[in-house]
């Protein structure tokens, strides 16, 4: 492909390509009328100043590339409208500031987080933000309350969602002792006993290990990250 240099470029109805002669592809169709205004463009590309990314070899870093200081006074570095679609792993990201929907197999990050306009109106102005728990583990997490009964009805997709084996159960009498014990368990129920047949009234937690996929592995060497 032969090098130009432009001062501007302007594309009506028609497709920008910059890659090797005959490469048209498959996500832009062919007729100009039916991917006007599309784009190809073959990486490893930059946006931003030259010197944003160090590395002497861009490929090693990301077909993609966007720097923080490509527009002076720029809030971002960059700004999506709408919905994001990801196919693969998310490897590291610096900082989470804002609710965002992410499906990947990991999410690394000092901390996990979501700020929110603040629900209360007397905080009119304020903005509400919560961590996100974290632990050794893929776990999930079921509670409640129950009253004049005995067992608690797990989902019905915990029995092939959730290891048994790993499931704990946390009980909180509400009103006065009743000596709560777990009895047994299985994939359904957990069956509860009080002191003396007393009704049973008290707040649980239920927690257990994800059985659908690997465990998770807590610690690695840096060079031989787990798939």
């Amino acid at each position: 492909m032969a090098n130009f240099q432009f001062d501007n470029v302007h594309i009506n109805n028609g497709k920008l390509l910059v890659c090797e002669d005959g490469v048209t592809p498959k996500a832009i169709k062919e007729k100009a009328n039916e991917g006007k205004h599309s784009a190809y463009i073959e990486g490893p590309l930059q946006v931003g100043n030259a010197g944003d990314f160090s590395s002497p070899d861009p490929k090693k870093i990301a077909t993609v590339m966007i720097g923080k200081d490509g527009n002076a006074g720029a809030v971002n570095a960059l700004s999506i409208k709408g919905d994001v679609s990801i196919t693969g792993n998310i490897v590291k990201v610096a900082n989470i500031k804002s609710s965002a929907t992410v499906s990947a197999n990991f999410l690394t990050a000092p901390r996990k987080a979501f700020d929110i306009k603040h629900p209360s109106p007397s905080k009119e102005g304020w903005r509400l933000r919560y961590a996100c728990l974290e632990g050794p583990e893929n776990g999930v997490y079921y509670r409640g309350r129950l009253k004049n009964q005995k067992k608690i009805v797990l989902p019905k997709y915990w029995k092939d969602l959730v290891d048994i084996e790993t499931i704990t159960v946390q009980l909180q009498p509400i009103g006065a002792h009743q000596d709560i014990i777990v009895k047994r368990w299985d994939d359904e129920n957990i069956y509860l006993q009080a002191q003396g047949g007393l009704p049973i009234n008290c707040f649980y937690h239920v927690y257990g290990e994800r059985k659908d996929i690997e465990k998770l592995v807590v610690e690695y060497e840096v060079d031989n990250p787990p798939t």
